[in-house]
Order: structure tokens, then C-alpha cells, then sequence
């Protein structure tokens, strides 16, 4: 009776999370080319956690254990990898199977993605949409650090594309996310054997339409626009990814602003950030682990220069690390218990305050402070809708709003805090002339948000999702 009422009572907070997050409907591209929405025109956020290993190193119950987590976190999307990293091809997963049978990517085991396809229907149970990589990038090229082996050409890439599609195409918590970690080289087949593997994959899931597709790149392709540099005109990319290498401030919001520039239009974002608890850099002898506020700063700083969404990441989680397996690039925290560092509870704060006003109509807007041009480590970021808008200060430093850029005959200003989620009331301006504005805190890890209303929408301020 115990088990019986404990299943009952998953089952029912599962019910809760999917109602919430996948009732309506599966995911599409806005109609402004800006945002991600479900099919029927509800604004989805992007709330990411790399869990690339999910499906190779976690058994079930664990796995249940990761979703219910992240999905009371207020997280939306795991992105994970079905050819894992971690020589995901020879190295059986969690329940002794592995993926292809003589590593040939024609002959899928079908032990292996019966667990694949387990996980899939558990997140969606928990209102989960996967961010699914049908393979990691060194079984296509494995550069210097990865163990492939390299197994992908033109020919088998579009029949594993085909096939993958197809398993998955009923799926509606499914977004394909091709890449995985590579910059393909010049004078080289890989960028069409990532064509061909799309083209797989559309077909596999019967056309354009019940597909939406992504690229993750390496950091060193974040010079290049990331994901844009080559596909932005292939019809299968839906919306670019960048990714930042691990590093402290790096300007990834001047690369968002760059692809986000393009056209056509087409939605931007930061896959891979710099996860929490990471080796900065990968230099922790001279740098550090990063910490809460290397990661959240990151996530309003692209944010508002024009991402739809945002991916977190945690050291210790993408790599599933437990004591009993060996740590990549020092992790040395279980992954079941950095499921609770700092920065992953404070990513519930970035969704509220994004779901808090009109999603559609928010514009990256630098022009609305005369403060524009500071530097990562205190740059002031702003966005704004038609009625409100948010700027962003990354050390507390004061910034001057430019009147003009709301409509309205008064403003309603209101601080948030990012690291708790609270408002302080910060007065009621008249729309005109220049206005300066102070943060209640300044300095290192003195992040700010102000959020700037139109007083007659009389805006509630941001709530726990």
C-alpha cells in the first residue's frame, strides 16, 4: 500500500508539471522569427540544463530523481545526448547496454534506446521538453580531446538521421539539437555530413514542420556567429546556438547581438555557458571554480541582448559524476547533490522575471541608457517591451534611463534581486528627460535588475513559477 500511494503521488506531481509546461501543444518559432512558442501561440521559455551523459550514465530511478528536481527548479528543457561523450560508444550505459551494434550507426541496439525512450516519456511526465543530440561531435570528429571513434559519413549520417527522426517523430517534448561540441573544419566533409544527418532527420520525422532543429558549436565558433556561420540559410536550422567556453567575462552578449542582427530572422541563445562549479576557464589553479554569480550574470546579460532563452549548466551534472566514476576536468561534487548549488536555484528567478511581462514584443535595446559600452565585468544591459522594460546592472553600478522609450505618462520602477527572487519599490518617475537610477547594492556580485513599467498596466511584480 506504502509503494502504491507513493507512485500515486508521483504520478500526480508529474501530472502538475506537464500540464503546465506541455498542454499546449509542441514547439515552433514565433511569428516574429524572435522567440519560441507552443502551436498554439503560448510563449515557451528556455530555461536549459546540459545533462549531455543523462542517458548514458543514469539508471531509471536516478533519472526520476534529476527530472522531479529540475523541473521544481523551474527548468524546461534537458539537453542530452543519445552517443554520449564519454566514450558513449563502448562504454555500456547504465543498464549494460550500448548504443549500436560494431559501432555502426545503421545497426541501433534496441535495448539501448528502449532506455532512451523510457527517459524521454519520464521528462515529458515532469513537463519536460528534451533537447535531444542524436550524437556527440567526435563520433563525427573527435578533435583533440575527444574518444570517438569517428564513425559518421555522408551515406550513414542521413540513414541514422532517418531512423532517429522516425522513433521520435510522435514525441511532442522534443527539440533536435545536432553538433555536439564541434567546429567543423574548413575543406572538410563535416559540414555536410551534418546536412545530411538534418536531412535525415526531417525526413524521418515527416518534414520541416514536425521538426525543430538547432546546432551547438564549439566556444571557438562564438567568433563566427556560432551555429550561424554555416547553416543561418539551411532551412532545418530553426534557431541558432553560441557557446562560451567556460570563461569569466567574455563579451557572448556582442555575438547574440551579431546573430540576432542577421537575416533572416531567427532566434539566438547560449546553449553552453559557463556551467557552475567549472574550472575557469580550465585553469583552476590560477582562476578558480566559477561560482553563482559567473553563471546568473551571464543568463541577463544574454537574455537581454536578445536571446529567447538560456541554458544553465553545472560541472558536476553534465558529466552525471559520482564517486565511483572518473572525474572529467575535476569535478568533485555527486551530481545529486550539486543539483542544489546556488546558481540552479536562482535560474527560477531569471524565468519568473522573463515570464513576468510580454514575451513577444521584448527588443534588445542598449539605447534606452547612456551607459551602453561598460565592459563584461560591469556592464549594464537593458531590453524593453511597449510598456516595460529591464536593464540590467552586472556590478550594481548607477545607469541613466533615456526617456521616451515606454509609452505613458509615468514610470513605476521596482529593483529585483537576482539572487532571491524579491522586489524593493524604487519610486514613480515621469516619463521625460534623462533619469538616473542607483541599485541598492554595488560591487562584486552585486547584481541588479530594474524593472521599469508603465503605470497605468499596473504590472504585478515577478511571482514563483
Amino acid at each position: 500500500m506504502k509503494r502504491w500511494l507513493t507512485l500515486m503521488a508521483l504520478l500526480a506531481h508529474s501530472y502538475v508539471y506537464a500540464q503546465s509546461t506541455l498542454s499546449h501543444g509542441p514547439l515552433r518559432v514565433s511569428d516574429n522569427s524572435r522567440y519560441l512558442v507552443h502551436r498554439d501561440g503560448t510563449p515557451f521559455f528556455w530555461l536549459g540544463d546540459t545533462a549531455w551523459e543523462l542517458f548514458h550514465r543514469l539508471n531509471r530511478d536516478e533519472a526520476e530523481r534529476y527530472f522531479k528536481r529540475r523541473a521544481e527548479q523551474g527548468f524546461t528543457v534537458i539537453q542530452a545526448v543519445a552517443l554520449a561523450e564519454i566514450d558513449g560508444l563502448n562504454d555500456p550505459n547504465a543498464l549494460g547496454d550500448k548504443p549500436l551494434i560494431d559501432n555502426d550507426p545503421t545497426k541501433p541496439n534496441e535495448a539501448y534506446f528502449k532506455h532512451v525512450d523510457y527517459l524521454i516519456e519520464r521528462a515529458a511526465a515532469n513537463g519536460l521538453v528534451i533537447g535531444l543530440l542524436p550524437t556527440w561531435g567526435d563520433k563525427l570528429f573527435k578533435a583533440g580531446w575527444g574518444v570517438g571513434p569517428e564513425i559518421f559519413n555522408v551515406q550513414n549520417a542521413r540513414v541514422y538521421g532517418r531512423w532517429i527522426g522516425n522513433r521520435y517523430k510522435d514525441r511532442p517534448n522534443i527539440v533536435w539539437i545536432l553538433g555536439g561540441d564541434r567546429t567543423p573544419r574548413d575543406n572538410s566533409d563535416d559540414v555536410a555530413v551534418w546536412r545530411a544527418m538534418a536531412d535525415g532527420l526531417i525526413e524521418g520525422v515527416g518534414g520541416h514542420d514536425k521538426a525543430l532543429v538547432s546546432f551547438h558549436p564549439q566556444p571557438n565558433a562564438l567568433e563566427m556567429g556560432g551555429s550561424s556561420h554555416w547553416f543561418h540559410t539551411d532551412p532545418w536550422l530553426d534557431f541558432n546556438m553560441l557557446q562560451n567556453g567556460h570563461c569569466r567575462d567574455t563579451p557572448t552578449y556582442d555575438k547574440i547581438t551579431f546573430v540576432y542582427n542577421r537575416t533572416p530572422a531567427k532566434p539566438v541563445m547560449d546553449a553552453e555557458p559557463i556551467y557552475e562549479d567549472h574550472p575557469v576557464c580550465f585553469n583552476v589553479n590560477d582562476l578558480g571554480l566559477s561560482n553563482a554569480y559567473d553563471v546568473r550574470k551571464y543568463a541577463y546579460l544574454d537574455l537581454f541582448a536578445g536571446a529567447h532563452g538560456h541554458t544553465y549548466g553545472c560541472h558536476d551534472v553534465w558529466q552525471m559524476y559520482a564517486p565511483n566514476r572518473k572525474a572529467i576536468n575535476g569535478a568533485r561534487i555527486p551530481w545529486d547533490e550539486a543539483l542544489n548549488l546556488p546558481a540552479a536555484n536562482q535560474m527560477r528567478f531569471v524565468r519568473q522575471l522573463m515570464a513576468s511581462r510580454p514575451v513577444l514584443d521584448r527588443v534588445p535595446d542598449q539605447s534606452l541608457i547612456q551607459e551602453a559600452n561598460y565592459g563584461p565585468a560591469d556592464r549594464i544591459q537593458a531590453t524593453r517591451g511597449k510598456d516595460y522594460a529591464f536593464v540590467y546592472t552586472a556590478a550594481g553600478r548607477s545607469f541613466t534611463v533615456q526617456a521616451g522609450k515606454l509609452t505613458g505618462g509615468q514610470w513605476v520602477a521596482n529593483w529585483y534581486d537576482p539572487r532571491k527572487g524579491e522586489t524593493k519599490p524604487a519610486g514613480v518617475f515621469a516619463n521625460k528627460g534623462p533619469q538616473k537610477f542607483t541599485p541598492p547594492s554595488s560591487g562584486y556580485g552585486q547584481d541588479w535588475v530594474l524593472i521599469l513599467d508603465e503605470a497605468a498596466r499596473n504590472y504585478p511584480m515577478p511571482r514563483p513559477q
